[in-house]
C-alpha cells in the first residue's frame, strides 16, 4: 500500500502529538514529572493514589513520561505511523487502535507482573498498536518465502522485535523508561509493548474492511 503524503486526513494524530507533548511540558515546567507519573500513571498493584479511577487509568498513563528523550521517540514513531495509518482507516479506527492499544498494554503487563509496585506511564503501548497496524498495512515482503501473507506476519514481528529493543536501548541511554520507581531503578515494559502491538497486528485488516464495506 503506498503511503499518503498529506496531513489533512490525520486530525487525530495531530491531536494526539500536541496532547502528548503538552501534558509533558506541563510537567517539566513546574518540575512534577514524578508527581504526574503517581497522580496519572497506571498502577498494576497499588491502588490509585490519585483522583484516576483504575478503568481510566490506562488512558491517563500515555499522557506521561519520564523524560524528554522517551517523548519524543515516542512522537517521532507516533507522527511516522499515525499519519498514514489514519489517511487510510480513517479517524475513529484510529481511536480505536490507539485506546485498545492502551488497555491491551496495561493489561499485559498487569499479567505479566501483577504485582509490580511502580506505576507505568507512557504511550509505548497506545503507539505499538499504531504501529503494528502500520506494519500490516505498509510493511513489505522482503522474507523469502512462499507464502506472501506469512512473509507480512514475519516482516512485522520483526519490526515488533526491533521497536522493544529500541525501547530498551532508550531506556537504558536515556534513564526514560516504562515505569518510573522514584529512584529504585527503572524498568522497560516489554509486555505492554508486545500487547499493544498485537491489538495493531489483529485490527488492522479488519478495519481497513469495516471502513470500505460499503464500497
Amino acid at each position: 500500500m503506498r503511503l499518503p503524503d498529506t496531513w489533512s486526513k490525520a486530525p487525530l494524530t495531530a491531536v494526539l502529538t500536541i496532547a502528548t507533548v503538552g501534558a509533558w511540558l506541563l510537567a517539566a515546567l513546574f518540575q512534577q514529572e514524578y508527581w504526574a507519573a503517581d497522580m496519572f500513571g497506571f498502577w498494576p498493584a497499588n491502588p490509585a493514589p490519585g483522583p484516576v479511577p483504575v478503568w481510566l487509568q490506562p488512558l491517563t498513563a500515555t499522557l506521561v513520561h519520564a523524560g524528554l528523550g522517551h517523548l519524543l521517540f515516542n512522537i517521532i514513531v507516533l507522527v511516522f505511523c499515525g499519519r498514514p495509518v489514519e489517511s487510510v482507516l480513517g479517524t475513529p479506527a484510529l481511536a480505536v487502535l490507539y485506546v485498545l492499544g492502551a488497555y491491551a498494554a496495561a493489561g499485559a503487563q498487569y499479567l505479566a507482573n501483577p504485582l509490580a509496585i511502580a506505576p507505568m506511564i507512557g504511550a509505548s503501548g497506545a503507539i505499538s498498536a499504531v504501529l503494528g497496524a502500520y506494519a500490516m498495512l505498509f510493511g513489505r515482503n522482503k522474507v523469502k518465502v512462499s507464502s506472501p501473507t506469512l512473509a507480512l506476519w514475519l516482516n512485522a514481528l520483526w519490526l515488533m522485535a526491533a521497536w522493544v529493543v529500541l525501547q530498551i536501548c532508550l531506556g537504558v541511554a536515556l534513564s526514560g523508561a516504562t515505569f518510573v520507581t522514584g529512584g529504585e531503578g527503572v524498568t522497560i515494559a516489554v509486555a505492554a509493548h508486545i500487547g499493544g502491538f498485537a491489538v495493531g497486528l489483529l485490527l488492522a485488516n479488519p478495519l481497513l474492511l469495516f471502513k470500505y464495506r460499503k464500497a
